[in-house]
């Protein structure tokens, strides 16, 4: 089954670059001319084309490509005429950074709330966590990083600050208060949907007859919650932590733009704002990867965690 859903994976991922290719292809611009600028002549943009293989078919343009990606060789940005992968590789790490300190804060708070608010149902606990959740999956990212610029950056705490400021050649990570409104953004974002996924499934597996069998023979109320219901509950949560960890490699585009955060999202704006093809395509692959392995890996949480997926697997 593992073998079977990676190469799934590894077929997707290549209709999702062939598709990213051909998409690039149709952008106007001459990737030659946005190069050399001003001092482009007519000598010097055929030869830069002849070297960039932009003579080439489009088939084989693509074989190249997708052979650069395989071996790390992205191509040269039109924009600073340097690596993209010495381009990107400060910004992967910011965003990595980001990302991976939001996952760690909204995937356990998601899933105790969750489980806080399914042991409370009907009681006051439970409609005010779902009232919470509901607004707040109901607002865009860039509202609710503009409510808390507005709060502890601008009108009335100004505690924090609202645009990261990180000096040149510095690691963004070195200013932690520079991450705390972009990372309580991505968590109010994506930690409601968890919420409100996991309070659903811990409802109804606590409806379930092994659970009333266990409180029946005796079994401690924490045993039974953190033994035989969580674990059930996890598998189907684990699909919505893994579309919201995608979404958060495609999302962090507008909160990285909105705090002004020197991440892939920024990067990104820029590239597109330039006609910078080659980092297009980079990060354009770069979100198709991430959201593909995380998948992947929501679909081997549940079928460990779910002892019926796990005998069919092994059957």
């Amino acid at each position: 089954m593992i073998v079977r859903r990676i190469a799934v994976s590894v077929v997707i991922l290549l209709v999702v670059s062939l598709m990213v290719f051909a998409a690039t292809l149709l952008l106007p611009g001459d990737p030659a001319q946005a190069i050399l600028g001003q001092q482009a002549t007519p000598e010097r943009l055929a030869a830069l084309r002849e070297q960039m293989g932009l003579n080439d078919p489009p088939w084989m343009r693509y074989l190249n490509w997708l052979g650069g990606l395989l071996t790390g060789d992205f191509g040269y940005s039109a924009a600073t005429g340097g690596p993209v992968s010495e381009l990107l590789s400060d910004r992967i790490s910011a965003s990595l950074v980001l990302m991976v300190i939001a996952a760690i804060i909204a995937i356990p708070l998601g899933i105790l709330v969750g489980t806080y608010s399914a042991l409370r149902r009907d009681r006051a606990g439970d409609h005010v966590t779902t009232a919470v959740t509901l607004v707040l999956a109901a607002l865009p990212e860039f509202v609710v990083g503009i409510v808390l610029i507005t709060l502890f950056a601008t009108s009335v705490f100004q505690i924090l600050p609202s645009v990261t400021m990180a000096p040149p050649g510095e690691p963004v990570w070195s200013h932690p208060a520079q991450l705390v409104l972009p990372v309580l953004t991505l968590v109010l974002v994506v930690t409601p949907y968890i919420v409100r996924m996991m309070r659903a499934t811990m409802a109804e597996v606590l409806d379930s007859g092994y659970v009333e069998m266990a409180r029946l023979k005796g079994v401690p109320e924490r045993q039974v919650i953190w033994k035989h219901a969580v674990p059930h509950a996890i598998a189907p949560v684990a699909q919505v932590i893994a579309i919201q960890l995608a979404w958060m490699a495609g999302g962090v585009v507008v909160i990285e733009f909105l705090f002004r955060y020197p991440g892939i999202g920024q990067a990104l704006v820029d590239a597109v704002a330039n006609r910078d093809v080659q980092v297009v395509q980079a990060l354009a692959m770069l979100v198709a990867i991430i959201y593909i392995v995380v998948n992947l890996l929501a679909d081997l949480v549940g079928i460990l965690t779910n002892p019926k997926l796990r005998t069919e697997a092994m059957a």
